[in-house]
């Protein structure tokens, strides 16, 4: 049984699509290799599929920018002609602009003010005005940030401090008050100076304070008060 044939139209399925531009599209490629060998043809192949992907094949005795300039010579067409005024159109444009820019680049300055009149000068003034205020408000948040991140930091080290006295108070506490060197301590409360609102603990050791002996008579001793 020989071959049915297929109709040519759009397939529905996407899959089967899919299968079949795979299938035709290795068959032309193929095709396209053998021309190379047996005809010494210059062959190039560029095709997308409904999907976008790019697929090429361009045979091994010529560049793609050379089969380019060969097809332009061959049928007399140019196609860079029309990429070439749209670049040509843009760089007079980029170029106008960056004129205009450096020119309130040089206003902004005090230069070049000559040729402006009353409403124009007004209107500068009005933007450098703007531009000055969002300048300040920027310095102050950049001020505020530092100011609070150095706050932060001092809390922590009150805190830390803090918490090392508390320490040295409870170990000084566990040897009933006395130092090595005979003194005794006294611990207190004190408040945070510029009316801070954390309270840190004070720490004084008193020197050659120590309590004088007292002797008391009794009937028949004596002792140590």
């Amino acid at each position: 049984m020989g071959r049915g044939k297929i109709e040519i139209k759009k397939i529905e399925n996407a899959t089967n699509r899919q299968v079949t531009y795979s299938k035709r599209r290795n068959g032309l490629f193929k095709k396209a290799q053998e021309l190379t060998v047996l005809c010494d043809a210059k062959v190039s192949l560029i095709m997308f599929s409904s999907t976008g992907k790019f697929h090429e094949f361009l045979g091994p005795n010529i560049t793609t920018k050379g089969f380019f300039d060969l097809y332009q010579k061959t049928s007399g067409i140019d196609l860079w002609n029309s990429h070439y005024e749209r670049m040509r159109e843009n760089y007079r444009r980029l170029k106008e602009i960056n004129k205009k820019l450096r020119r309130e680049i040089r206003q902004r300055m005090g230069g070049d003010l000559n040729e402006l009149n009353i409403k124009e000068l007004q209107a500068l003034e009005a933007n450098m005005d703007s531009a000055l205020l969002s300048i300040r408000e920027r310095k102050y948040y950049a001020i505020k940030t530092q100011t609070d991140k150095h706050k932060k930091k001092v809390r922590n080290l009150e805190e830390r401090h803090a918490n090392l006295v508390l320490d040295l108070e409870e170990k000084l506490e566990g040897e009933h008050g006395m130092v090595e060197n005979g003194g005794y301590y006294e611990s207190g409360m004190g408040v945070a100076a510029n009316g801070a609102s954390n309270n840190l603990y004070a720490l004084r050791l008193y020197q050659n304070h120590q309590p004088e002996p007292i002797l008391q008579h009794g009937t028949n001793d004596l002792r140590l008060a």
